[in-house]
């Protein structure tokens, strides 16, 4: 059952857009930007990584099917302008690949956007760093050596402030600006969070999220594989539904 408060988040009027950041009635949940392109990003992502799970595993069938279903209903949800800013994207990536660091590269730590393929998909992941308060960072071990000596500077010194009068201005170097994906109206949401039948589509992310995290789990510990004691014969029958 959808949150009654839900009914009354912050509607945009002219779109119908639900406003982002907006209670949805669930203490701590506040309504997502973009549920649309983060579910398929999760599912293509837990798609992928469940490829490292043996094919007879009853859990990667169970999972797969679960995911494929649901991702074939948000796909089936388009926003409106959806086409345009595809074609947008689809151009901006091409004729400006360095701005979009690929993941795997050396700079990915640096970069303003990381490029992610998955399942023949590409999504871009903006990467924005969190911002370090000095007083709580480790001290480096660099001694204090007082203030700066005045006067004219030794050649040596000289090379060693040359890049602070080389330095571009910030200003000056050009940035490609990213335009997310258009939004979903409040009526489709609405429809795709009946279609899937799981709470709203904040809680199906939530959701989405864990299974993704599962699969690691379940990968490293190799569930699939026999157990290295069996269980002694009829340890389990009690738990058998009897006809």
């Amino acid at each position: 059952m959808r949150a009654t408060l839900r009914l009354f988040a912050a509607v945009r009027p002219a779109a119908r857009y639900l406003e982002p950041g907006a209670p949805t009635g669930l203490t701590g949940l506040a309504t997502h930007a973009s549920p649309r392109s983060t579910l398929l990003y999760l599912y293509t992502s837990t798609l992928d990584k469940l490829k490292a799970v043996p094919d007879h595993s009853v859990y990667r069938q169970s999972v797969e099917a679960l995911t494929k279903h649901r991702m074939a209903l948000v796909e089936g949800v388009v926003p409106p302008g959806y086409d345009d800013w595809a074609a947008k994207a689809h151009k901006l990536l091409a004729e400006h690949p360095d701005e979009f660091t690929a993941v795997g590269s050396d700079s990915v730590s640096g970069a303003r956007a990381i490029k992610v393929e998955r399942g023949g998909r590409a999504f871009v992941v903006r990467h924005i760093p969190a911002k370090e308060d000095m007083r709580y960072q480790e001290w480096d071990g660099e001694l204090d050596e007082g203030a700066e000596l005045e006067g004219s500077r030794t050649l040596e010194e000289r090379e060693d402030l040359r890049h602070i009068f080389e330095r571009r201005d910030i200003n000056d170097v050009e940035h490609v600006e990213w335009e997310p994906e258009p939004q979903l109206t409040a009526d489709q949401i609405s429809e795709l969070e009946t279609k899937i039948g799981a709470g709203l589509i904040e809680e199906v992310i939530q959701v989405a999220e864990g299974e993704l995290n599962l699969v690691d789990t379940m990968v490293q510990s190799k569930a699939w594989e026999p157990l290295e004691e069996q269980p002694a014969e009829g340890q389990w029958v009690y738990f058998e539904r009897k006809a």
